[in-house]
């Protein structure tokens, strides 16, 4: 059965995936409903894998910025499924931060508000006090929650901190342009 192009194109915008306490239960309760009218769920069962497909996609385009990620230190700033909250049921940061440590990185968090919920799912990384700390000596940054401070950033700094400026922005927050002005090299999703 193929994919049903309207249902998927509702939650498969470019991203790193969606997260969260309202979708995983939404799609539960499509689950059963479906089964209810015995009808046929597999598209429900393709919209969640193929969303966690595309938060493991996001591991390839770090790669393929980084290199080999064996011993890297790799910067991610959000954790949260979403900005303003503490959120991290399903949030994509828990599916990609853990692609990273299987390949040997060395992960270095930073998230506004959502640390300490992040410690009870990701105790094996190192989490850092700001943006700035999280950076430091950082093979590369990668964005995954776009709260609004991380728009204000001094790039210029950020760049001066980091071992060397690759970015994966998997949020679009930054302008390509301006980042490769700045001397980065840089991935974004979906442009």
């Amino acid at each position: 059965m193929g994919m049903d192009r309207r249902i998927g194109g509702k939650f498969l915008h470019p991203g790193p995936g969606f997260g969260g306490s309202c979708f995983p239960k939404d799609t539960q309760a499509l689950t059963s409903v479906a089964r209810q009218f015995e009808c046929d769920s597999l598209i429900v069962d393709a919209v969640i894998e193929a969303n966690h497909r595309q938060q493991r996609a996001m591991i390839p385009k770090i790669e393929k910025l980084v290199g080999d990620l064996r011993e890297k230190k790799i910067a991610v700033l959000g954790l949260a499924f979403k900005p303003e909250t503490d959120d991290m049921r399903e949030a994509p940061s828990v599916e990609i931060i853990r692609g990273l440590v299987e390949r040997g990185a060395k992960v270095c968090a930073y998230d506004p508000v959502a640390m300490s919920e992040a410690r009870k799912i990701l105790p094996a990384i190192a989490y850092a006090e700001d943006e700035y700390a999280a950076v430091a000596q950082a093979d590369a940054l990668v964005f995954v929650t776009e709260w609004n401070q991380f728009r204000a950033l001094d790039m210029a700094r950020i760049r001066d901190l980091m071992t060397s400026p690759r970015i994966a922005d998997l949020r679009n927050i930054y302008d390509p342009g301006d980042m490769r002005e700045l001397g980065f090299d840089y991935v974004g999703v979906g442009r």
